[in-house]
């Protein structure tokens, strides 16, 4: 049976009272549609936690001008059918203004940690980011969202988000989902024509670069960042940044130590692509969650430990 289609406030409002009527958690996975095994690999973390609802909207405030709002991908028959596969229960498709009512004119802004990397790139990108998610969480209430850690510094905004206004929802970061070559999975993987498929394999490969060069004793940022540099040249690749920041807070240092990210964007014809890699730097170099706190298996303890002291 296809998902449940909900499509205004007022019925996601219902549903969740209805669940919490069963006692049964609400997991959230916000999506812009377009279905692929990344989203889907959210969704299988969810249901570990309780009932999943994955919305999906393409939300407008997020697209800077110029960029693919118009051309992005709609198919939501195909999305339900997916989810309905992987007995999902409801979907949350609503139009533009059941999000934006006519006359609405508020934000929701987290400062510097929205500064570089994409912020830098994609004017606006994360106050519409930031905004919609803060509408999907009061609208749904949800007890966990889940999100993709290849949209890195998405996630730190979002848990800077939930931890300054205090919202009741426990956020979970799954590990980036990876085709068999090494590319990220994504809905703009679809834009890639020909021979551009290989090449945005660069963009992967940029992060083995930086990777190479930190397990080599490079410690020196500026050198690790010159080594995904040189992965990326060329005339298909136009990068809008290969760079080096430290985890939580997105700094730029000088010397390497602790937990770090490795981040990349590019343009590989009509397609931007951004991936990462997040290491633990320090006698050795180790991949690592981006925050430990926030990964599948940290939220089940607690939400175990927490149902055990009740009973």
């Amino acid at each position: 049976m296809p998902p449940q289609l909900l499509t205004t406030v007022e019925e996601v409002r219902a549903y969740r009272r209805r669940l919490r009527k069963g006692g049964r958690p609400l997991v959230l996975v916000p999506t812009m549609g377009d279905l692929h095994e990344g989203h889907l690999s959210l969704v299988r973390v969810g249901q570990d936690l309780g009932e999943v609802l994955v919305s999906i909207f393409v939300n407008p405030t997020q697209f800077a001008p110029g960029e693919d709002y118009e051309s992005y991908p709609r198919r939501l028959d195909a999305d339900r059918a997916a989810l309905e596969r992987e007995g999902v229960g409801a979907v949350f498709a609503p139009g533009v203004e059941e999000i934006y009512p006519p006359g609405e004119s508020t934000r929701v802004e987290v400062l510097r940690l929205s500064e570089p990397l994409c912020g830098r790139h994609r004017q606006g990108h994360f106050l519409g980011v930031t905004t919609v998610c803060t509408k999907l969480f009061v609208v749904s209430e949800p007890d966990f969202a889940v999100f993709g850690q290849k949209d890195a510094q998405q996630c730190l905004v979002l848990d800077r988000l939930v931890r300054d206004l205090l919202l009741p929802v426990q956020l979970v970061f799954a590990p980036t989902v990876r085709e068999r070559d090494g590319l990220a999975m994504s809905s703009r993987n679809r834009y890639l024509e020909g021979a551009q498929r290989a090449t945005a394999c660069a963009l992967s490969q940029a992060l083995h670069a930086g990777r190479v060069s930190l397990e080599g004793g490079e410690r020196r940022s500026a050198v690790v960042e010159a080594a995904m540099r040189a992965v990326l040249t060329g005339p298909q690749v136009d990068v809008d940044y290969a760079e080096l920041r430290t985890v939580p807070d997105l700094d730029r240092p000088g010397r390497v130590a602790g937990r770090i990210l490795l981040a990349v964007a590019a343009r590989v014809g009509r397609a931007r692509l951004i991936d990462n890699l997040c290491l633990e730097v320090g006698e050795r170099v180790t991949e690592a969650p981006l925050l430990d706190e926030r990964t599948p298996e940290a939220v089940r303890r607690r939400t175990t430990a927490r149902k055990e002291s009740r009973t």
